[in-house]
């Protein structure tokens, strides 16, 4: 079934927050669905990278939006149906130098204090605007914004 208009312009804005997520950080699906403008919709952000194609001649797709860097709002990549899922966004998160450890349960975890990103705005929209402060990049790990 064919995405509506208003659904595909939803995943081409969060596929395109995404591609401005500096390489080695991570932010969340609540912070991406924040920048998008649709601060209650962070479920709906996984759901645009869980159906991100992998064929390279889509506008979007695996090669050119870094879905590895966006991580739940406990610091933790989030539980896949299948396990090498997690274990492939660890990886490619530690092939850009992000540290990936492991909680008590086995769950994998990053640091948002270290490796953190969660401007006010998107940095082309504050290119836009004429270089507005972006006022983010301090860790926010102790507030709302990363639900």
């Amino acid at each position: 079934m064919p995405r509506s208009d208003d659904a595909e312009a939803f995943f081409a804005a969060v596929y395109q927050a995404v591609r401005e997520i500096p390489h080695g950080k991570v932010t969340t699906y609540g912070h991406i669905a924040m920048l998008v403008g649709t601060p209650q919709r962070p479920r709906q952000v996984g759901l645009c990278l869980k159906h991100l194609p992998t064929d390279p001649s889509a506008r979007y797709n695996h090669d050119n939006v870094p879905w590895q860097r966006v991580i739940n709002a406990k610091g933790e990549i989030s539980p896949r149906s299948q396990p090498s899922g997690s274990l492939n966004q660890a990886a490619a998160l530690q092939a850009e130098g992000v540290t990936v450890t492991n909680g008590a349960l086995g769950e994998f975890m990053v640091d948002f204090a270290e490796f953190g990103w969660f401007p006010d705005i998107l940095p082309s929209e504050a290119a836009e605007e004429g270089g507005r402060e972006l006022g983010g990049e301090e860790d926010h790990s102790e507030n709302d914004e990363q639900t």
